[in-house]
């Protein structure tokens, strides 16, 4: 058990009593000990009750909580909670699914692992630390996947120099801590992409957009497909799949788009259909005609903090706006916020906003959120981070 204890001031374990896994600076009275950043520590309510353990961490959120009873945080603690992870989506079919080799095996809160996400790609399990406590814990997280995942674990990379955020003295170096260096391609519903886990976002691909790729492919027969923040364009080869007349993709990544182009060529190689452009997406929906019957935004998150809020709030309104002046009428919009901070009722207030300045009738055909293997801890509502539209516009 910790030696370091944190007592609460009066009536500020309320959410923690609600299973919320956050203990915010504000709501401590009293730490017992000196913890260093990535230790575990106990919370106490302000009448010496405990409620949880958990890392803690100098910051707005001080402490993660990785139990709400009184446990070890040892190897076996680990194992339980990898396994019970890997269960939920084997009950769920996501091994199933023919020719899907990717997948996200921890999903931070929901997988009450907070910090801690890692994603599978054929083999490879590429984890990422957003809190310094997952960081001290990466050996033991990767003995528990060696177990969980047998055989079909064939490397483990690390990949949290660009995610973990501290006060102390921590030098990070991303690498394998298992196994080696695969090619690097994984396969998706049966389509190939490269995943440059060592250089790419995220940890080198975005799996949450999984359901919602397939989906666009259900509408991109006979369709000029416009690909907006295309990254490594999975959405362009789905369309193209779905038997899209043409697809264009837009970065202002020359990375991005090199990726882009490569994906493409292993699924489609030689197909004419295809065209990618590094460029800003404002300026090019600027200069552009009404040339497509598809259009997907798909942009970064405009805000990451609340106090960037009302901007983010308007570059949605912006960039929507601009897409629906520009859309052929009977088209199909997909547009997306992935800010953790952006409410699904402000997203589509602002979509709204978008359509009735673009003086467009429009309506929704799908309201689209992240896929089960990014599950949302009910206690923990901040998770859902991925939203989306599907808009039919006349």
């Amino acid at each position: 058990m910790s030696n370091c204890k944190i007592y609460l001031k009066p009536r500020k374990e309320e959410s923690l009593m609600r299973f919320h896994p956050w203990v915010f600076s504000g709501a401590i009275q009293t730490i017992e000990g000196e913890p260093e950043e990535g230790a575990v520590v106990e919370v106490y309510a302000a009448d010496k009750r405990f409620l949880a353990i958990g890392h803690y961490q100098v910051g707005s959120i001080t402490v993660r909580i990785l139990s709400f009873e009184k446990v070890e945080i040892d190897g076996a603690f680990w194992l339980n909670k990898i396994q019970r992870a890997y269960a939920m989506r084997q009950s769920i079919g996501l091994f199933d699914l023919k020719d899907n080799y990717t997948f996200r095996l921890i999903h931070g809160e929901g997988d009450n692992l907070p910090g801690l996400i890692v994603d599978v790609y054929n083999g490879t399990a590429v984890v990422q630390a957003h809190s310094i406590g997952m960081h001290e814990s990466r050996l033991a997280i990767v003995e528990a996947l060696r177990v969980v995942m047998g055989d079909t674990l064939k490397a483990v990379y690390y990949k949290s120099k660009g995610t973990l955020s501290f006060k102390g003295q921590l030098i990070v170096e991303d690498g394998y801590l298992y196994g080696e260096q695969s090619d690097g391609i994984a396969v998706e519903n049966g389509l190939k992409f490269h995943v440059d886990w060592l250089k790419g976002q995220k940890t080198g691909f975005f799996v949450d957009q999984r359901d919602n790729r397939s989906l666009l492919q259900q509408y991109a027969k006979g369709r000029s497909v416009l690909n907006m923040f295309c990254y490594t364009g999975g959405f362009s080869f789905y369309a193209m799949r779905g038997g899209a007349k043409l697809v264009h993709s837009v970065d202002s990544s020359a990375k991005a788009i090199s990726l882009t182009n490569e994906n493409v060529d292993l699924n489609f190689p030689d197909d004419k259909r295809h065209k990618a452009f590094a460029e800003d997406a404002f300026k090019y929906m600027e200069r552009m005609d009404q040339n497509y019957d598809l259009i997907i935004l798909d942009p970064p998150a405009f805000a990451k903090h609340r106090k960037d809020l009302r901007n983010a709030l308007q570059g949605y309104r912006k960039l929507n706006a601009l897409a629906l002046r520009k859309i052929k009428p009977g088209s199909i919009l997909f547009t997306f916020s992935c800010s953790q901070v952006v409410s699904k009722e402000n997203f589509r207030l602002s979509v709204f906003s978008a359509a009735a300045q673009a003086k467009r009738n429009v309506r929704i055909l799908h309201q689209l959120t992240q896929p089960a293997d990014h599950p949302i801890n009910i206690y923990h509502p901040e998770g859902e981070y991925l939203k989306g539209l599907v808009l039919y516009v006349e």
